[in-house]
């Protein structure tokens, strides 16, 4: 049997999955089942990377991949397009979220007869959804524009928040593994009080930090000539992570801090005076664009590595196991879970475009990221309740419900755009189409000597 080193588990892991992600563009599969099941060809079955070798490497991995990610991500976001549907975003990130943990966590406790407690536990690590991989479907069967924006930007703000969420459920179960806020909270006004105050303490304080950190880094660059250097990217990579560690010192969100540091430095315009100079402008825009396209970069890596890696490190015996009834609490949270966490923003929509986003929202990368953190902590802590096979479980379901949510949901894309008619307008094409234009003579200048 051959081992690998540290090293070269790295190398092969990186490989590999540059290897299924071509393979994904080639066939226009997602790239998710490609890479999980690449893990588990050189994890299980091959036995190349030892599960406790893939376990050590995952728990950095998570950390690091999920900050890059966020940052990235939080950069794509309009801030028109947030204002524009605002409502809808801000009900399925907080009351449409809960809904949904609290639901997927009642399927996971009937059907694996376990406490609610690990259920809510299961609920919140699932409940972050991650259209990345609708994406590319979302460019080649065009749907309206508003209804891609709230699919995208949901999910841009429920992964960071769906963290939170898994670490209230993580200080319910084991009250040692959370910061002293929590336990003070819980101890004054009882353990569901307190993690509603918590959820509201971390959102705040993270926002607020998040903002101040964006808008420092937007004044750093502008008063800088830092962009025509390689520093502007370092100085970006630093700035997400110094957010990370001041939210995680402070008890609240590292992870919402980058995300919402990336939010103010992708909307830079926002913070632009009215009679700004034109090659002020042109300066800052060149400086964002410059770290984004590396940050992008990084994001890809750190995806490849965390769904990999994640497959190298599962248990094939409990998934074996625990199979049907994974695809059973999967169903349960693609099918009933997420319509009935949408419902509130039916007001807002029609029947048919409520339908498409509620059957839209396919778990991905957080999920995964959080997958193993139940295993990880019931190794660490003797809990009585959340012992190392409920933490296996839960992994599996975690995995089983990822894989199944992203096959069928992209599967049936199509057909839903079809038949619920909620295809790209007329005008949207041709709004569309001139935003291209502008964007390739754009290039084209920026090309030029």
């Amino acid at each position: 049997m051959i081992e690998l080193t540290f090293a070269e588990s790295l190398f092969l892991i990186l490989f590999i999955g540059v290897l299924s992600m071509i393979i994904s563009r080639r066939t226009g599969i997602s790239y998710i089942p490609l890479f999980i099941l690449a893990g588990i060809l050189i994890g299980p079955v091959l036995k190349l990377i030892p599960r406790d070798l893939a376990h050590s490497i995952f728990d950095f991995v998570r950390v690091f991949g999920l900050v890059i990610i966020l940052f990235t991500e939080g950069h794509n976001l309009s801030w028109k397009i947030l204002q524009r549907n605002f409502k809808t975003i801000a009900v399925l990130d907080t009351v449409g979220l809960l809904i949904t943990a609290i639901i997927a966590g009642l399927f996971f406790e009937l059907v694996f007869h376990a406490p609610f407690l690990l259920g809510f536990l299961f609920g919140a690590i699932i409940g972050a959804t991650d259209p990345a991989t609708l994406i590319p479907l979302f460019r080649q069967y065009r749907v309206k524009q508003d209804i891609e924006t709230v699919i995208v930007t949901e999910s841009i703000f429920n992964d960071p928040l769906g963290i939170v969420l898994t670490l209230i459920a993580i200080a319910m179960l084991i009250p040692n593994a959370s910061g002293g806020i929590f336990s003070s909270l819980s101890r004054s006004i009882g353990l569901y009080g307190g993690g509603v105050v918590y959820f509201l303490y971390n959102v705040a304080t993270s926002i607020g930090i998040g903002l101040a950190l964006g808008t420092i880094g937007y004044w750093f660059i502008k008063r800088t000539k830092i962009f025509d250097f390689p520093e502007i990217e370092a100085f970006s990579l630093s700035l997400a992570f110094l957010g990370f560690f001041i939210g995680e010192r402070l008890q609240a969100s590292g992870y919402l801090v980058a995300t919402v540091t990336g939010i103010i430095l992708g909307n830079y315009k926002v913070l632009l005076r009215k009679n700004e100079d034109v090659r002020t402008l042109k300066r800052i825009q060149k400086a964002i664009e410059k770290e984004v396209h590396f940050n992008e970069t990084l994001a890809s890596l750190a995806t490849i590595f965390i769904f990999v890696v994640l497959g190298a490190e599962l248990n094939l015996g409990i998934i074996a196991n625990n199979l049907s009834k994974g695809i059973l609490v999967a169903l349960g949270v693609m099918l009933i879970a997420r319509p009935i966490a949408t419902l509130p923003i039916i007001k807002w929509w029609t029947p048919r475009e409520y339908l498409f986003i509620a059957l839209e929202g396919p778990r991905g990368v957080v999920p995964s990221a959080l997958a193993s953190l139940p295993l990880s902590l019931a190794m660490k802590y003797n809990s009585q309740v959340l012992t190392v096979e409920w933490g296996e479980i839960i992994m599996a379901a975690v995995v089983i419900t990822v894989l199944v949510s992203v096959i069928v949901e992209t599967l049936w894309l199509p057909f839903l755009k079809d038949k619920l008619n909620v295809g790209e307008t007329v005008k949207e094409r041709v709004e569309r189409r001139e935003r291209e234009k502008k964007k390739r003579k754009r290039s084209k200048g920026q090309a030029s000597p």
